[in-house]
């Protein structure tokens, strides 16, 4: 069955082309990613499939009888909304019968018992109780906890999560996503990798993550030079075709240049083009002009920009703590940096992997502890939020403010302009102002500013995000050549594969675990680990359950000591009140938030709060762990 119908759409975004007479159908069943350069057009075509925009020519149509839903890069949310109220805006009609049944629940003091006994019925008919263990399955996996908090006080990443989750919710037949996975941590990741792949449902989404990219989809499109193709199979066998496609272009355009000079020097002789033969020649030579002035360009970006010096003392963390009120992000660290050190560093979202990017860049202050930096360091900060670009300023002037000209690994001098070419802003887009750039523009534009002040050690914090293929690529070969220092924080699954020597887990409680490997490596050794958990505590159940057939089967040397230490006895007594306290706290910014009128306050206290939230969560997990050992 068909699903989703476009045929020969043309899209202009002011006076530049997107893309012009694409055409494509999805039928049910496929599962399709979307993918090209940033700027190229990718989420201008989803919001007209979507119906939030209107292309200049052509059409869409989404099949009448089947259910759709579309997640935007940046989803638009009720402020005024709870993020139970904000998953449940919905008419569909099962969530509407465990939308009733919750307010009941939550008002059984002032509703009448008979609207109660109708919402447990209608709970009953339509077998709603599975549906709401459903839900609240995906919330858990998306980390979702806080159901009455306001949308308002949330960061953007935790409004794409609550998008993400009612999409989901909902299983529409047909799913649009566009770039699904940013703002997840890895854990969610490969969550929803895993049940995408295994839902039947049509999917067509952007990503530029190649793990989830060949584990979820079978088809690949690529929108490239205002033209749409599209590929069968995984993204090594699409870039094998595409190369063998450039390559056949390459060689049809060389062929008509050379084909150009000779017709050109009959065009210098001025034939009169008085028989038919003489104007048929005339024009097979424009469209051979045409094809030989073609410039096949795949916009690499060349980063060979000369690294400062770099000394033999980088970085030393003696003793370091840090924490904030009951949350320790670091708690006597230890660490001395060494040249050309590739670092990736991975843990749950609020664990303190940030503040700990600050500690290093210098924009945050230890507890106490010593960070000794070396005076040849320079420090270059790729940041998740990025730079304040004023928009009405020229992509060539804020290259300018920084540098004239840049000094180059060979020795040579570049100018700004010629830098943003290597960075494939072409002139015109050089010209143009900072509030037309694509998300994935401005990340690149801003990614050229740190590295033309020469840095020797770099700090990555997703850098990936909005960054097309072609910029990856060229941004993994510039990191395997650096000679510095490098430590990422990235949820690329394929990226921290391909560029750390060693990973830093952020455990949680100021726990900071060193694994010597890359992150798939990683990832097997955490599956064995949770193995081994499970068997122990299975183990252990038996034994508690048959005490004799323990005794009979193991001397008392064999049998695992799980009895809490002295110290682990003083940590259980004490969660109860730190937790009690930490909610103390959360109800205190709650309230100070539902008043709060300041933009800059609401965002100070909105952080306090993700951060109170986070670690009340690792504070519980603590205490069930402990408590189940109790």
């Amino acid at each position: 069955m068909n699903f989703l119908s476009v045929e020969n759409l043309t899209k202009h975004y002011g006076d530049i082309l997107l893309f012009e007479n694409i055409t494509f159908h999805l039928n049910e069943g496929d599962k399709v990613a979307l993918i090209g350069k940033n700027g190229s057009g990718k989420s201008s075509l989803l919001k007209i499939i979507a119906g939030l925009d209107i292309a200049d020519e052509g059409k869409t149509s989404i099949n009448a009888s089947i259910e759709w839903n579309y997640l935007a890069q940046e989803p638009d949310l009720r402020e005024d909304l709870s993020v139970w109220d904000a998953i449940f805006m919905t008419e569909t009609p099962v969530l509407k019968t465990i939308r009733e049944y919750e307010f009941c629940l939550n008002n059984s003091e002032t509703i009448s018992g008979e609207r109660f006994e109708q919402a447990l019925s209608a709970m009953e008919e339509m077998n709603a109780w599975d549906y709401e263990s459903k839900i609240k399955t995906i919330l858990g996996n998306l980390k979702i906890y806080d159901y009455q908090a306001k949308i308002k006080v949330l960061s953007g990443g935790q409004k794409k999560r609550i998008a993400l989750a009612r999409v989901l919710i909902e299983a529409p037949q047909l799913l649009i996503l566009d770039e699904p996975t940013n703002h997840l941590d890895l854990d969610m990741i490969e969550w929803l990798e895993g049940y995408l792949s295994v839902q039947k449902m049509t999917l067509l989404m952007v990503t530029h993550d190649r793990y989830f990219l060949d584990n979820v989809c079978h088809k690949i499109m690529d929108l490239d030079r205002h033209e749409l193709r599209t590929y069968n199979g995984n993204y090594a066998y699409f870039m094998e075709k595409k190369a063998a496609a450039i390559a056949s272009e390459n060689a049809t355009i060389d062929k008509a240049k050379n084909l150009f000079k000779k017709e050109q020097e009959w065009m210098r002789r001025m034939p009169k083009a008085r028989t038919t033969k003489s104007k048929s020649r005339i024009n097979a030579f424009y469209d051979i002009k045409k094809i030989a002035h073609q410039k096949r360009q795949e916009d690499a970006i060349s980063m060979n920009v000369k690294m400062t010096r770099l000394g033999n003392k980088i970085i030393h963390l003696k003793n370091v703590k840090k924490s904030f009120d009951t949350l320790k992000i670091l708690d006597g660290f230890n660490y001395q940096f060494k040249k050309g050190e590739r670092l990736g560093i991975v843990g749950d979202n609020g664990v303190g992997k940030s503040t700990f990017l600050n500690l290093l860049a210098g924009l945050e202050q230890q507890d106490s502890g010593h960070i000794d930096q070396g005076e040849t360091v320079q420090i270059g900060y790729y940041t998740q939020k990025g730079m304040e670009l004023k928009q009405d300023r020229k992509v060539i002037d804020i290259i300018k403010e920084i540098a004239e000209y840049i000094p180059m690994g060979d020795g040579s001098k570049l100018s700004a302009s010629g830098l943003l070419m290597m960075f494939a802003f072409n002139p015109k887009k050089q010209q143009a102002y900072v509030s037309t750039l694509s998300g994935g523009e401005r990340r690149r534009l801003f990614l050229l500013t740190i590295l033309v002040k020469n840095p020797n050690f770099l700090i990555l914090d997703e850098p990936t995000n909005d960054l097309d293929l072609i910029t990856l690529h060229t941004l993994e070969d510039f990191l395997l050549n650096f000679q510095g220092c490098v430590i990422i924080v990235s949820h690329d699954r394929y990226f921290m594969d391909k560029l750390v020597d060693h990973i830093f887990v952020f455990e949680g409680n100021g726990k900071i675990r060193d694994f010597n490997g890359i992150y798939s490596e990683y990832r097997i050794d955490l599956e064995e680990r949770k193995k081994q958990a499970r068997k122990e505590e299975k183990e252990l159940k038996q034994k508690e359950e048959n005490p004799q057939n323990s005794i009979a089967q193991q001397t008392d040397n064999t049998i695992p000591k799980k009895k809490l230490s002295y110290k682990e006895k003083e940590e259980f007594e004490g969660l109860e009140q730190i937790i009690f306290d930490l909610e103390e706290s959360k109800k205190a910014l709650e309230n100070q938030l539902a008043s709060c009128q300041d933009n800059q306050q609401i965002r100070e206290l909105s952080e306090e709060l993700a951060n109170i939230c986070s670690a009340i969560s690792i504070k519980e997990a603590r205490w069930m762990e402990l408590a189940d050992r109790a």
